[in-house]
C-alpha cells in the first residue's frame, strides 16, 4: 500500500496534465487530495504521509508552469501546492487517529466478552472450565494467540507481567505499549493468593507481534485473579501446615 500510495499522485497527475488547460489547479488539486484520503485510509501512517509529499511534488512537476520542473514562479501556486501538503498530512493524521480509536474500540469490547464469559459462569463450574475460560478472556484482552493454566512457577526465560501491570524478561522491566510479548516463549501471568503463588496463564503469542498497553496487561492480570476463586480451598494450605 505504501508503494501505491507513492506512486497513484504520479499516475493521476500524469492524468490530469494531458488537460491541464481544461482543468483549474484548485480542482486538480481537490482530485489529488481524494487520493491521499485513500491512502490514508487503507494504509497506514506512513503511507499517507509518502501519498500527500507525492501529490504535492506530482502537482508542482505536472501541473504547475514551467511544466516538468520542481520550480515554482507564482505565489498562488506555491500557496496552493503547500495547502495541498498540508490537507494531505492532516488527512492522514486524521486516519490514523480513528484507526487507533477503532483499535481501543475492539479492545474494549474484548474486555466486555471476556467479563461476560466469566459471569456466565455456573458456580458449579469446574476448575479445568474455569481456567479456559479466563485464558479465552486473557488472549482477547491481549490479542494473543491463547492462555493456558499451569500450576507451579514460570520457566526461567518465561517473560513476566508483575503485579503493578509491568512486564518483565529476566532482570529487565519492558515498557508496556512498545515492548512486545515474546514469540519463543511463553509471557506468565501470576496468580497469588494469601502471600502464596498458585499458579501462572502461560500467554502464547507466536504467530504474530503483540504490544500490550499498560491498561492492556493491568487487565490481564485481573482476569488472571479470578482463577484463585476457582481453586480448591486446600491449594491456599501453605504445605508446611497441611503434613
Amino acid at each position: 500500500m505504501r508503494y501505491a500510495g507513492l506512486l497513484l499522485p504520479v499516475g493521476v497527475a500524469a492524468l490530469l496534465a494531458t488537460a491541464r488547460d481544461a482543468v483549474q489547479g484548485s480542482t486538480a488539486a481537490m482530485a489529488l487530495v481524494v487520493v491521499v484520503v485513500a491512502a490514508s485510509a487503507f494504509g497506514d501512517r506512513l503511507a499517507g504521509v509518502l501519498s500527500a509529499l507525492s501529490a504535492a511534488a506530482s502537482f508542482d512537476f505536472f501541473l504547475v508552469a514551467p511544466y516538468y520542473s520542481l520550480s515554482i514562479h507564482s505565489r498562488d501556486d506555491v500557496e496552493l501546492a503547500l495547502a495541498l501538503l498540508a490537507v494531505g498530512v492532516a488527512v492522514t493524521e486524521i486516519a490514523s487517529w480513528g484507526r487507533r480509536q477503532q483499535a481501543a474500540a475492539h479492545l474494549r469490547e474484548g474486555y466486555l466478552h471476556g467479563l461476560a464469559e466469566l459471569l456466565d459462569l455456573p458456580l458449579t463450574a469446574t476448575v479445568e472450565q474455569t481456567s479456559r475460560t479466563i485464558g479465552t478472556a486473557i488472549s482477547q484482552a491481549l490479542g494473543a494467540d491463547r492462555a493456558e493454566w499451569a500450576a507451579g512457577h514460570p520457566a526461567w526465560n518465561d517473560a513476566v507481567v508483575t503485579l503493578d501491570g509491568r512486564l518483565r524478561l529476566g532482570a529487565r522491566n519492558l515498557s508496556a505499549g512498545k515492548a512486545s510479548l515474546p514469540t519463543d516463549s511463553f509471557t506468565a501471568l501470576p496468580v497469588c493468593a494469601h502471600g502464596r503463588l498458585m499458579g501462572h496463564f502461560r500467554v502464547v503469542s507466536s504467530t504474530h507481534v503483540v504490544r500490550p498497553s499498560a491498561e492492556q496487561l493491568r487487565v490481564a492480570l485481573l482476569l488472571a485473579d479470578r482463577m484463585a476463586t476457582a481453586l480448591p480451598s486446600d491449594a491456599f494450605t501453605p504445605r508446611e501446615e497441611s503434613r
